[in-house]
Order: C-alpha cells, then sequence, then structure tokens
C-alpha cells in the first residue's frame, strides 16, 4: 500500500468513526483507571508460550505497568493484519514479528518510533551483546526495530549419504558442489540439493539472496535507490545457479514431494533452525546424521556470511505509554535469562552475539549440538534490506531465476535485466 492510498485510508475510517462515535450516550473514559498495555505477538504456539511466561512474570510486580497480550489476528499475513488496525485505530502498543521490510513501510508512514531516541538505548545494546547486529536494522537513520531473533539460513547435508560418496565434510566451493554432483546423477538416485527454496517471491530469502551475502562478503543487494546485485558476485552466483539446473542436479520446485531431505531425494537443502523441533518429532534417526554446512562460494570461505530470517519488536507512535512500553521492552531485552528461555521454548538464537561463549547458553548448545552449529553464523546472518519495495524487488529475482532455468537465458543478460527492473522499482 502506498502513503496515498494509506492515508485515504485512515482519513475514510476516522470519518466513519466519527460519525458513529458522537451520540449523547457516548461514555467518556475513565482516567483515574490505571493503563494497560496491549501487545500482540506471532501467532504460533511457541512464541505465545514464551510471552506468556514473560508477561506473567512482568505483571506480578506491582510496579509495573500490566501488559496484556495476544497473537496478532488471523488475516492473509500477520502484515496485513497490522495495517488494518492501524487503519481502524485499533492497533497494540507494542507488536512483534516485524521484519525489516515492514518496519521500513511502518518507519516511512511514522508509525513507529525511533527506540534509539528512548532513554538507555546505547546501554541495553550493549549489554545484549547487539552492537555489531544492530547497523544492518537501521532504517533512514531511525533504530525502529529492537531484533528479538536471527535465523541463519545454512546447508543441511545428510552426513550419512555423504560419506556414501566419499565426502567426510559438506562442500564449501561450487566445484565441490560439481564433483558431488556427478557422482550422484551417475548413481541415478536423486539429486545433489535442494538447490532453490520454490517459486514464492518470499522464498529468495532462503537461496538466492543468502548465496549472494556469502560470495559478496556481506555486500547488499541495494544500494540506496540502486540494485547492487548486478556486479561480478552476483553473476558468479547466478551463473552457479543456472549450470546446477542445466545439468539436471536439482529439481526448481519440491513442495509437491515428501520432505526431499528427509527422505533422501536430496543430500543437501538450505534450512532454518526452526526444522529441528519437526525434524526431532518426525526424522529423529535423520537429525543425528545432519551435519550444518556454511553457504556454497567460488573459493570456499570458513565463515561466510548468510541470510538471516529475522524479526523483532516495535513501539507504534501512536501509543499513547511510550514510556511505559520501552520500559517492558527494556526489562525482557536487559535479561539474558529471558533470552535462555527464548532459545529453550522456540530453538531460534536470540539476535546476540555471544551465545557461544556466554556461559548461560554454553550448557543449552553442548546439549544440542545442531542448534550449536546453527547459532555458530548469527554473527553473519544479515537481514533482508530495508525497503518498502521487497514484494516487487524480490518477485524480479524470481523471475530471473525462472528465465536461467527454464529460458537458459544467459546469467549475464538475466542479470542485468533484473538490476534495469528493480532500479526502476525503486524509483517509482
Amino acid at each position: 500500500m502506498n502513503i496515498c492510498s494509506f492515508i485515504k485510508w485512515i482519513m475514510a475510517v476516522f470519518i466513519t468513526t466519527t460519525l458513529i462515535g458522537c451520540g449523547p450516550d457516548e461514555k467518556k473514559e475513565n482516567t483515574n483507571t490505571r493503563p494497560t498495555l496491549k501487545m500482540w505477538v506471532a501467532p504460533n504456539e511457541n512464541e505465545e508460550a514464551f510471552w506468556s511466561k514473560i508477561v506473567k512474570d512482568w505483571n506480578q510486580d506491582a510496579s509495573h505497568t500490566p501488559i496484556e497480550f495476544a497473537p496478532i489476528p488471523a488475516a492473509s499475513s500477520s502484515e496485513e493484519a497490522i495495517m488494518n488496525a492501524l487503519a481502524s485505530g485499533t492497533e497494540p502498543d507494542i507488536s512483534s514479528n516485524i521484519f525489516i521490510g515492514f518496519a521500513s513501510q511502518l518507519t516511512e508512514q511514522g508509525m513507529v518510533e525511533d527506540l534509539a531516541t528512548m532513554p538507555g538505548f546505547d546501554a541495553l545494546i550493549d549489554g545484549r551483546k547487539m552492537s555489531s547486529i544492530m547497523p544492518a536494522w537501521k532504517i533512514d537513520g531511525h533504530q525502529s526495530v529492537l531484533p528479538l531473533y536471527v535465523n541463519p539460513i545454512v546447508w543441511w547435508w545428510r552426513s550419512d549419504l555423504l560419506k556414501q560418496y566419499g565426502y567426510d565434510h559438506a562442500p564449501r566451493t561450487y566445484d565441490d558442489l560439481y564433483n558431488l554432483a556427478k557422482l550422484r546423477k551417475a548413481d541415478n538416485n536423486g539429486y545433489v540439493m535442494q538447490l532453490t527454496a520454490g517459486k514464492n517471491w518470499w522464498e529468495r530469502w532462503f537461496d538466492l539472496i543468502p548465496l549472494f551475502y556469502a560470495q559478496s562478503q556481506g555486500k547488499p543487494y541495494l544500494n540506496g535507490n540502486q540494485a547492487s546485485m548486478n556486479t561480478a558476485d552476483g553473476l558468479k552466483v547466478l551463473t552457479f545457479m543456472g549450470h546446477v539446473f542445466q545439468q539436471g542436479w536439482s529439481s526448481y520446485d519440491f513442495t509437491s514431494a515428501d520432505d526431499p531431505l528427509a527422505s533422501g531425494l536430496v543430500l543437501a537443502s538450505a534450512r532454518g533452525p526452526w526444522d529441528i523441533a519437526r525434524y526431532r518429532k518426525q526424522y529423529p534417526e535423520v537429525l543425528k546424521s545432519i551435519e550444518i554446512g556454511p553457504m556454497l562460494t567460488e573459493t570456499g570461505t570458513t565463515h561466510p556470511y548468510t541470510f538471516g530470517d529475522s524479526k523483532g519488536l516495535v513501539i507504534f507512535s501512536t501509543s499513547k505509554h511510550k514510556a511505559e512500553a520501552w520500559a517492558f521492552m527494556q526489562w525482557v531485552f536487559s535479561k539474558a535469562e529471558n533470552d535462555k528461555l527464548w532459545l529453550e521454548t522456540t530453538g531460534m538464537p536470540p539476535a546476540r552475539s555471544d551465545l557461544l561463549s556466554n556461559p548461560l547458553f554454553v550448557k543449552y548448545f553442548d546439549s544440542n549440538p545442531v542448534e550449536k552449529q546453527i547459532a555458530a553464523y548469527v554473527d553473519v546472518a544479515l537481514p533482508p534490506m530495508a525497503t518498502t519495495k521487497t514484494t516487487e524487488i524480490q518477485r524480479s529475482m524470481t523471475q530471473m531465476l525462472e528465465e536461467v532455468i527454464f529460458n537458459q537465458k544467459e546469467p549475464a543478460s538475466a542479470l542485468e535485466q533484473s538490476g534495469t527492473e528493480i532500479n526502476q522499482i525503486l524509483q517509482r
């Protein structure tokens, strides 16, 4: 939704509520009633369980402003539910589950607070070991979101199947992958890897973008109002992906099949930590064989950058209790024990850089080796670019991939065309 449409939407709701809300029987608000903060959280079982415990602990202190939390209302997406609430004036004071692209839209429209202006912000960032993480979350000079977690996208490899081809460790380079793919194809027993996550725009977060972050050593794919993936590194990534498909070493869309990694149809798939709980329940023996590997690059990098599926909390600018909302966020994020509870409850790494050194987390990771291997990449897991045009940009990326995969278009030409399209999108 562009700004003009949003403003018209707001005005329509305002006029309607004004007409129906001015009757003689309207009740005045009791100004003596202690305020209660409203908070919305991601609508999934594990996150709701975490916030239930946190809010209960907070509310037990009589000096705290009480909080009521609820899952983000049902809609086609959390973003749509929040936009509907903002238009109708029913938004909460705080919301979690905000990714940087949506935060960019909210920031542009002045709908969220710049948390960097809040008292104690720098001390909180330093105390939670987030100093290296926050720069990637800056939006037009504002820190609108406090990231809660970072889910690094890494390769999950079937170590048991790798051994069948003489590999005692996960491939790191394009050539490593090519050699393995030839062996795999020779026995006609499946594909080498699930190289693309699917055909939807958001799935570029789990294939093209992490591969570009790795190959470019963390460079952005947008630079201001310009595309910046159409570089030598971008060409290497797209050429690599095109070659894998042209050789028949992968399939574009596995969505109609059973889990291809669990079934052994592929040797590797790019995944996040959210799949650990599912594998532990559905495929416990397969999980024992999973080895975590880095994003592939041309020459191989020990600790390459990748994409981080990351979301955080915002305070809406319409809140009448911003100071109280910030006090709650400070309380949550200043206690490492709360991050430990988050990790244990959700399996997703908190957005902090000391996960493998802080004694509070070391014991957990010693008992959870797969989680530990994934958490090792939190410090190099970058969020998406801060733009209000995420959907359109990644649709162009998807079309670029499909041109190379299905129409055998030269990667250089496809990359140039997508770069031109993205520039036009950004300049609208």
